[in-house]
């Protein structure tokens, strides 16, 4: 018997209010010593393709963002992570259910059987899973899945979870909730390398709904491969001062020439051509973009849901490919897609989805 098919019916997305892109710029920028590295921070900076991050993180007590007298990173001494997780604490199930709420204004979100939550930017536990069943008033009955510490790709993995449910039970409604507040780990380190990384990094939230029921975007064949030799290139290290992110300049490059291997676009594209299929790719930044624009020769245009998300919240780790897709459920032109993200590893994990 033929299995039934998993559909992503609707997206619900939220950000915090608190805007903190360029009182980072104008905080970060000072802390380099030598002029020419200041220079090349800017001209970065000004190229990041990113205008808007957002925080959770309260602005000080004059207004001012949380580098400023007052804020939470303001002060001789980086938070520890002990204070970092007693923010995560409260404020990642407080993002994730106003995700839940924006996709309740998409489709209802009753009957549901299954949770699936990815987060790698902190821990509490009870869970953020269990928080949201309690606060919802979800039945305690639900199955609850947990993708922890996986970083951008997580979501990835996520929907290859609700995936599978869906084809083993037509009748389940699996809600999937993606949530990270990467603002929560800015460190104390002020080389460059650091700071740029930094700058790439804000708070989002994602709520999905998963069935067998046949509209919104079909998914199929889940893929994932890791590039070689590439493990130290990005790392998220837990440290006394917050999760430290290594994010090495070689990323970009690595992945172009990983794409125009045949071996990896085999695995991607089944003998298919690029341009024969949109694309939903992880924004990590406007260096990965032109880096998957390049290795797999894509018109101008192809990531322009991608830069948009970007452009508008930067990279908020698993949960940016959501917002990517949810731009993809809008749009009345899409036939058939890949979704790509990239992460530890150095690894890209995707898939395929079409129209219903």
């Amino acid at each position: 018997m033929e299995r039934p098919t998993a559909h992503i019916h609707a997206i619900g997305t939220a950000v915090p209010s608190h805007d903190i892109h360029r009182s980072f710029i104008d905080w970060a920028q000072p802390r380099l010593a030598d002029p020419r590295e200041r220079t090349l921070f800017r001209r970065m900076a000004a190229r990041s393709g990113i205008e808007h991050r957002w925080s959770v993180l309260p602005q000080a007590a004059d207004g001012g963002s949380p580098v400023e007298l007052g804020g939470f990173y303001h002060g001789n001494h980086p938070p520890s992570t002990a204070q970092r997780m007693a923010v995560y604490a409260e404020a990642a199930p407080a993002l994730a259910i106003d995700a839940i709420m924006a996709l309740g204004d998409e489709i209802p979100i009753d009957r549901i059987t299954h949770l699936v939550v990815a987060s790698c930017t902190g821990f509490v536990a009870p869970g953020v899973d269990q928080i949201i069943i309690q606060r919802l008033g979800l039945s305690p009955a639900i199955e609850r899945t947990l993708v922890g510490f996986m970083g951008c790709y997580a979501a990835v993995a996520a929907l290859r979870v609700a995936h599978h449910i869906a084809r083993s039970d037509s009748e389940s409604r699996v809600l999937i909730v993606t949530v990270e507040l990467s603002s929560l780990h800015l460190t104390g380190r002020q080389d460059i390398e650091s700071l740029l990384a930094a700058l790439q990094f804000g708070d989002g939230a994602a709520a999905a709904l998963v069935s067998a029921e046949p509209s919104g975007l079909a998914l199929d064949r889940f893929f994932c491969a890791t590039i070689p030799d590439s493990s130290e290139l990005i790392r998220w290290t837990i440290g006394d001062e917050g999760f430290e992110m290594t994010l090495s300049g070689q990323v970009p490059g690595r992945i172009a020439n990983a794409l125009r291997e045949p071996d990896m676009r085999g695995q991607m594209l089944q003998g298919r051509m690029p341009e024969e299929s949109v694309w939903a790719v992880h924004a990590g930044g406007r260096s990965i973009l032109d880096a998957v624009a390049n290795g797999l020769d894509l018109p101008e245009d192809a990531l322009d849901e991608s830069r948009s998300v970007l452009e508008a919240y930067g990279n908020m780790s698993s949960a940016t490919l959501m917002f990517v897709l949810a731009r993809m459920l809008k749009r009345k032109d899409v036939q058939s897609g890949v979704a790509l993200a990239f992460g530890p590893g150095l690894a890209a994990e995707g898939f395929d989805f079409s129209a219903s």
